[in-house]
């Protein structure tokens, strides 16, 4: 009889999330076992206590799932659930914190899509703007967008020094090259996105970032993506289910377009419940971060 497959979920906040839990249920884990308020020297513990205790067929039906709202904690706990592992006894492990992961890799692989359609151009030829850039959606957002050749600014809405903080501390840690910016006036982000070719807007929820005034001075503007599905959106002109769809209020003959949340999240949820999948088909342990993630999405659009 096989055994019945067990996903643990590793959280260093008081809740688990409610969406990975229903995620990892729809995606045909048996038993879901959260864990809340983990600290990173507990996962070396929990790691081995999940891998020692099914045997070596039952650590294929086993999985970790790492979740909470630090993007670096989370890669700590990933770079540690792989060290406690003692082949045979090894499982596969999944870091999505605050699903800032899976999101932002639909984000870049939607504008991407976008941006080769209806301008024939790659990333690597553009300049990005992340605003909202300094929250993990954010954060997640440039770091993919870097790597892959954008020439990538992490926009703060209040100070230029913890954009450049953050900027700073993501490329030592992942050898990108994330620049620090702050746009707190309308006069600042009309300055910045002048010379921007795509926008990326991971800002908060039911916040207007760009206005119409602003994007009328967006004169190179190709591709702009907007992860707000709560009104008012992040960009003024972009519908929740725009997939390319002409960006009305960009001031430019570039031909801009727009993708909106809706069309972000149909990515972003087919791609989650994809990466939890893989850990249940794997003959062989997988280790899945953003990088697969935007592999993984690229595939999808």
């Amino acid at each position: 009889m096989e055994k019945r497959s067990i996903l643990h979920m590793f959280d260093p906040m008081p809740n688990n999330s409610p969406f990975d839990i229903n995620m990892a249920m729809d995606a045909g884990f048996d038993v879901l076992m959260p864990y809340s308020n983990v600290k990173l020297d507990s996962v070396y513990r929990l790691t081995q206590d999940a891998i020692f205790s099914r045997g070596p067929a039952g650590v294929k039906r086993t999985a970790i799932f790492l979740g909470g709202r630090d993007l670096g904690l989370a890669m700590d706990m990933l770079d540690t659930c792989q060290q406690a592992m003692v082949p045979p006894f090894e499982v596969s492990v999944f870091a999505d914190p605050s699903g800032a992961f899976t999101t932002a890799a639909a984000l870049v692989a939607c504008v991407e899509k976008a941006l080769k359609d209806k301008h024939g151009k790659n990333l690597s030829e553009c300049n990005a703007l992340v605003f909202g850039g300094t929250g993990p959606v954010g954060i997640a957002t440039g770091i993919i967008a870097s790597l892959a050749g954008a020439k990538t600014a992490l926009v703060d809405h209040l100070l230029l020094e913890n954009a450049e903080e953050v900027a700073k501390a993501y490329n030592r840690r992942f050898a990108c090259t994330l620049t620090g910016a702050c746009a707190s006036s309308e006069a600042e982000k009309i300055q910045l996105v002048a010379n921007a070719d795509i926008v990326f807007c991971a800002a908060k929820a039911g916040i207007q970032v760009l206005s119409s005034a602003v994007l009328k001075e967006a004169h190179q503007l190709k591709v702009a993506g907007d992860v707000n599905a709560v009104p008012p959106l992040g960009i003024e002109g972009i519908k929740r289910s725009d997939a390319g769809a002409p960006l009305i209020h960009a001031g430019n003959a570039q031909g801009a377009v727009g993708v909106g949340a809706l069309a972000v999240g149909n990515v972003k949820y087919q791609l989650q419940n994809e990466m939890l999948k893989l850990m249940l088909s794997t003959e062989r342990p997988l280790y899945l971060d953003f990088r697969q993630a935007f592999d993984k999405a690229r595939e999808i659009v």
